[in-house]
């Protein structure tokens, strides 16, 4: 097996990998949304999804370690069922999605999301409640475009980021709720055949960069205050939806 030589890749890849593995540490958020992306700058779309979901798999063994389980398991109770279907929904429907208007509206989403949040409910300091259909209409949405593109950080924050949990129970949440995710995911990669040698190769050769990142994002979350870490959590938000907005009209207007 021979990874990918091209230097350029690597120039794509290693900030890729590195802001990927800040967001898996649970520092970020969105930051994941970066890898593929960043990657298809210089090799297709699809073989970087495939090359990214084995350096995930490692990131959230890593964060798994990490939080030791601490997470809010009613978030995941409505949450994890309804991605699993989501991604079923990505799988049966892949021939017939066209990812750039799926971009295009979540991007639009996450920035309508995000200035509902600045001009509304920036004073406010009272969580939300659990609500089971926006959680299970949400993790839907998260599971197909988590299966499309590795994309399903800001479905998942649509329903979380209200709820207001400590950093670090978010964080631990967030982890869970994607390992859980990725590893189902793993098997309609494998028959759709993202699992060459060359992409297995290059994925290996982003693991030591990929477990530093993810120490790195773990130990952030925890040093960083809560008002400042949710702060930083939307802005990330609304800057990655701008850039899903952009990438998806960029597309569908050529």
């Amino acid at each position: 097996m021979h990874p990918i030589a091209d230097p350029w890749f690597y120039a794509a890849a290693i900030p890729a990998v590195f802001l990927v593995g800040l967001s898996k540490g649970g520092f970020g958020g969105t930051f994941a949304m970066l890898g593929v992306p960043l990657m298809a700058l210089v090799i297709s779309p699809l073989q970087a999804a495939g090359i990214m979901l084995p350096i995930l798999l490692l990131m959230d063994g890593v964060a798994l370690v990490a939080y030791k389980g601490r997470a809010d398991w009613r978030t995941l109770l409505i949450l994890l069922p309804a991605a699993i279907a989501g991604i079923g929904i990505g799988w049966a429907t892949a021939s017939y999605v066209d990812e750039a208007v799926m971009t295009l509206v979540i991007g639009l989403i996450a920035v309508a999301f995000v200035a509902d949040y600045v001009f509304k409910r920036k004073g406010t300091s009272e969580p939300a409640d659990h609500n089971v259909p926006k959680g299970v209409f949400w993790g839907t949405i998260a599971g197909i475009t988590s299966f499309v593109s590795h994309t399903g950080g800001p479905p998942f924050q649509m329903y979380t980021l209200p709820l207001r949990l400590p950093p670090v129970l978010f964080a631990g949440t967030a982890v869970i709720f994607f390992a859980v995710v990725n590893t189902v995911k793993v098997a309609p990669y494998f028959f759709l055949g993202q699992f060459d040698a060359t992409n297995l190769a290059t994925s290996a050769m982003l693991f030591p960069l990929a477990l530093v990142a993810t120490l790195i994002g773990v130990r952030l979350v925890k040093i960083v205050k809560a008002e400042t870490f949710y702060r930083l959590l939307y802005a990330f938000m609304g800057l990655i939806g701008l850039k899903l907005l952009y990438d998806g009209a960029i597309v569908l207007i050529a």
